[in-house]
């Protein structure tokens, strides 16, 4: 068995499941057509050896990690110029992951750790983007002028023992050169740290701070009414898990998914206050869209068993009363700051609205890997708005 060190790079299509379930093979065909006249000519020009296939994914191999993340940069900057003429329903957006790491050969395959990490970052880039392991970019970080990089912070990712370094490749030119920490991924290390300890002061002061944090969220009160872009709820999310008191995790997915979407240009969110006295009740899409003045529903559920969870989401336009994404998300509990990311990118593409490759993943990205700590916040939020009535879901 021969092992070495790699440079290993994997892309993957977006949305694919969705696509093809809307075109099977207007999408293959537009899968191919990357891969012939991007993927492959981009590879070879870059030192590269194309691996495989795999499905909707490429697989291929570095001797450098240089020319894997010039080869990356190169692909993603052909795509773009070819999504910005295609016709509406023709786009296709991938995401690329690099590592440098051991790898194992086989024959002319390869896999092991180094690969799967790769395909770890692969899941943590935005549509468009190049998400790198720290590995990698303690090798490149003054290599290539042009790039800049935001900092993901340490990731809890399946498969692999240790938390692994994630950064993402900011192709802005106005950040050559520089490496930003992302916000989301300091407030929310921060945050998590101090509710540790919640649920133990949680009788007293801690209540307090609680209570006085949730007073103090970002809503947004601006009239739908007098804005211009596209507005959209995110209806509370159903907890289908096997204990009734895992409604907090629902709850949680609702409110984090509201402060991300809210943060993408181009899009008028509801806050979570107006969107949340919309729990357990039974109403139509179009009829809470008419009372909410908006044209997007976004719905859906979470069920955990064990350290497992699935959640289902939803995307809805109420002005047809169709679902224009649907999507499943599988994974483990350490896993879900990830899931929550690689939807609010998916929603984007799936409403056309423009990420920044790298500038504005940084704001939708991120998070810490300290899951336990995380879980206690939503325990003690949920324990505090049941007892405090004047902070409870209604505005």
């Amino acid at each position: 068995m021969e092992r070495h060190l790699a440079a290993v790079l994997i892309a993957d299509v977006v949305g694919y499941s969705r696509l093809s379930e809307i075109d099977e093979e207007s999408t293959r065909a537009r899968f191919q057509t990357d891969f012939q006249q991007i993927f492959e000519p981009k590879i070879a020009e870059h030192h590269g050896r194309l691996v495989k296939t795999m499905g909707d994914g490429i697989l291929a191999e570095f001797l450098s990690v240089v020319d894997a993340l010039r080869c990356a940069v190169d692909i993603q900057q052909d795509k773009a110029k070819r999504n910005a003429t295609a016709l509406p329903g023709e786009h296709l957006f991938f995401r690329i992951g690099i590592n440098l790491g051991d790898i194992i050969v086989e024959g002319d395959d390869i896999h092991g750790e180094g690969v799967n990490i790769a395909d770890r970052m692969q899941s943590l880039a935005a549509p468009g983007g190049i998400a790198l392991s720290g590995t990698t970019y303690d090798h490149v970080k003054s290599k290539i002028a042009s790039l800049g990089y935001a900092f993901l912070g340490e990731q809890k990712v399946k498969g692999i023992a240790e938390p692994v370094r994630v950064y993402r490749a900011v192709l802005d030119p106005k950040a050559k050169g520089a490496t930003a920490r992302t916000r989301r991924y300091q407030s929310r290390w921060s945050l998590t740290a101090m509710t540790a300890v919640l649920l133990v002061v949680l009788g007293g002061a801690g209540a307090g701070w609680l209570t006085n944090r949730l007073l103090h969220e970002p809503t947004n009160s601006q009239n739908v009414s007098s804005d211009t872009r596209p507005s959209l709820v995110v209806l509370p999310f159903d907890n289908l898990g096997n204990v009734a008191e895992q409604g907090y995790l629902a709850d949680g997915l609702t409110e984090d998914l509201t402060t991300e979407l809210a943060r993408l240009p181009g899009l008028f969110v509801i806050s979570r206050n107006a969107a949340f006295t919309y729990k357990d009740k039974s109403m139509q899409p179009v009829q809470i869209a008419a009372e909410l003045k908006v044209r997007y529903l976004l719905e859906g559920s979470i069920r955990r068993i064990g350290d497992e969870m699935r959640i289902n989401a939803q995307l809805i336009d109420a002005t047809t009363n169709g679902h224009i994404w649907a999507e499943r998300f599988d994974g483990a509990w350490n896993e879900v700051f990830a899931l929550q990311d690689k939807m609010v990118s998916e929603i984007a593409t799936a409403l056309k609205l423009r990420l920044v490759s790298g500038q504005q993943s940084a704001k939708i990205a991120g998070g810490t890997s300290n899951t336990a700590a995380y879980e206690a916040y939503l325990r003690g939020r949920e324990l505090v708005l049941r007892e405090s009535p004047r902070i409870g879901w209604r505005p």
